[in-house]
């Protein structure tokens, strides 16, 4: 019975953050079309490339906090309001130092073209704001009230549709500096009432800043896995806009999008059945797996299913984006395995993390990150895009090897010995 009700509860919650995503898609798709068309590729690459640094330091700017919340509320939802002001102290003290931090890689990382206060309105969006709204997000994930993380996660979709329907009625064309303004005040405006909702529908958090050496090396580790999968994922299109050119960037940046659009379905599975790999996880790595198998399945089916209908329809993209992003067609063509590599590595990499085994997860994606980085400087520029699109393939392959690899052997460790009985002896 107690699986029967974990199992419906799976189903229940994933389809609401299916539904979240659905409705999320369709706004993306009209925000990212209507984005993509006023910049015009150099443009859309200046902000892409930017969004693609702040990136890799997002993830420290939580430290881990939002996911040390679902692991813990999980089991002790006591444990609410302490985890809840630990995580707002953390982002806030963290966000602020890693915002300058930013502004100094960007003299080194990013072309002179980009200005500066560009990257401080996308680095204050993504590492304060962005945080913020993701661990309002995790909070009703750790109660596994996924209907309230869809409608946080929408919401945030629909501000930025608005928008852009503000700045285009505005600025017919407008440059990448001024959709930052737009990206930094509706994040903002999000973040506000996003952690509002959470205070009135979950209580109050208690500020303090008190965590063990094991809550924060975890935390580290945490951090380290999102921002070693930020590199392996976007960082090929900083280095595109800073090796290769804005157009480039433009092209891949817009591929690599509708890519990420078509894996949400399975992003939806794998948020909803998040708490439960911490539940199963918990007496072992073997429980977890078993519990990750028929998802990782039904997520494998999904992938070879979109990975034919890119291969088929990426010939409409510039009939929607505009003939500028004609090239995006084969550029989507090669990235169509993406989905079904990214389905694998994600529940494999879930399964590691709920058996406690987040720093072992955290040593091989940062592992190919490194890869990532080290293949797109021989890549980009000899290949430009197609360099970066070659890279990502490889990385992605990599890492589905790398933890179903470990997954195995783990597993294989933890299972115990059985004991043979002696023989009988024959009778005479």
């Amino acid at each position: 019975m107690l699986k029967l009700q974990m199992k419906n509860k799976l189903t229940r919650n994933t389809l609401w953050l299916s539904a979240g995503q659905g409705l999320r898609l369709m706004i993306q798709a009209a925000f990212f079309t209507i984005i993509a068309r006023s910049l015009g590729v150099s443009n859309f690459g200046s902000f892409v490339g930017v969004v693609a640094l702040v990136g890799i330091l997002y993830p420290f700017g939580s430290l881990g906090s939002g996911n040390l919340l679902v692991k813990n509320v999980a089991r002790d939802r006591q444990l609410f309001s302490a985890m809840w002001g630990a995580a707002l102290i953390t982002t806030t003290l963290c966000g602020a130092i890693l915002v300058i931090v930013v502004l100094l890689l960007a003299h080194f990382v990013l072309p002179a073209v980009i200005p500066l206060r560009l990257v401080f309105l996308v680095a204050v969006s993504d590492i304060l704001g962005l945080n913020l709204i993701t661990i309002a997000g995790q909070a009703f994930q750790a109660f596994e009230q996924m209907h309230w993380m869809a409608a946080i996660s929408v919401s945030l979709s629909t501000s930025r549709l608005l928008g852009v329907f503000v700045l285009v009625a505005v600025f017919r064309h407008p440059s990448a500096l001024q959709w930052g303004y737009v990206y930094l005040c509706t994040t903002a405006i999000v973040a506000i009432m996003s952690s509002g909702f959470v205070i009135a529908k979950l209580g109050m958090p208690r500020l303090g800043l008190r965590r063990s050496l094991a809550e924060i090396r975890e935390g580290f580790y945490f951090s380290i896995s999102l921002s070693a999968q930020t590199i392996y994922n976007d960082i090929d299109k900083t280095m595109l806009a800073r090796l290769g050119t804005l157009d480039a960037t433009g092209i891949y940046g817009a591929a690599y999008r509708i890519v990420d659009v078509t894996v949400a379905p399975v992003q939806a599975m794998l948020y909803a059945a998040y708490p439960n790999f911490f539940r199963q996880g918990s007496t072992g790595i073997s429980s977890g797996f078993a519990y990750a198998k028929p998802l990782l399945k039904r997520a494998m089916g999904y992938g070879v299913l979109v990975c034919v209908g890119i291969l088929l329809l990426a010939g409409i993209v510039p009939y929607i984006l505009g003939a500028e992003y004609a090239r995006t067609t084969e550029a989507l063509r090669w990235l169509s395995p993406l989905p079904l590599l990214k389905a694998t590595h994600y529940f494999l990499s879930d399964t590691l993390t709920g058996a406690g085994h987040q720093g072992l997860r955290s040593g091989i994606q940062t592992g190919v990150a490194l890869f990532n980085v080290l293949i797109n400087l021989w890549l980009i520029p000899a290949y430009s895009w197609r360099g970066a699109a070659w890279s990502s393939i490889a990385s992605d392959a990599l890492l589905a090897s790398a933890v179903g690899m470990a997954v195995f052997i783990l597993s294989k460790r933890s299972q115990p010995l059985v004991a043979l009985k002696p023989q009988e002896p024959l009778s005479q």
